[in-house]
């Protein structure tokens, strides 16, 4: 009964020599690490960094990200929704118009609630 994982063995065990051996010839081999001042220094459009890089970001900036992908994703799944339009017939359109007033209610929700603001 083992005989039959053999193959799934040799599978793991070629996946491990080819990842460790990418790794090996990548770091050490094709491109070694050689560190200067130059190579180190904080680099930022041309010049170097005015403050420190482990400031906290006010909390509207990842608001604002999260609203844009969640507005970002529902806009991805209308395009598979319009090629499929005349297969779905009225039940497709119905289920969208659903989704579609989902999302308008939570724009607007959000956008009541003063998140796409900045004082």
């Amino acid at each position: 009964m083992l005989e039959n994982y053999i193959p799934v063995l040799i599978f793991i065990c070629v996946g491990l020599f080819v990842g460790v051996a990418m790794i090996a010839l990548g770091g050490f081999i094709l491109a070694p690490s050689k560190p200067d001042e130059v190579k180190n220094s904080p680099y930022e459009c041309g010049f170097s960094a005015f403050e420190d890089a482990r400031l906290k970001f006010d909390v509207r900036f990842y608001l604002v990200a999260i609203l844009f992908i969640i507005f970002d994703l529902e806009i991805a799944f209308l395009f598979p929704w319009a090629i499929v339009l005349e297969d779905v017939g009225l039940f497709g359109i119905v289920a969208m118009g659903i989704f579609l007033g989902i999302l308008v209610i939570g724009f607007i929700y959000e956008w009541k609630k003063g998140a796409l603001e900045w004082e």
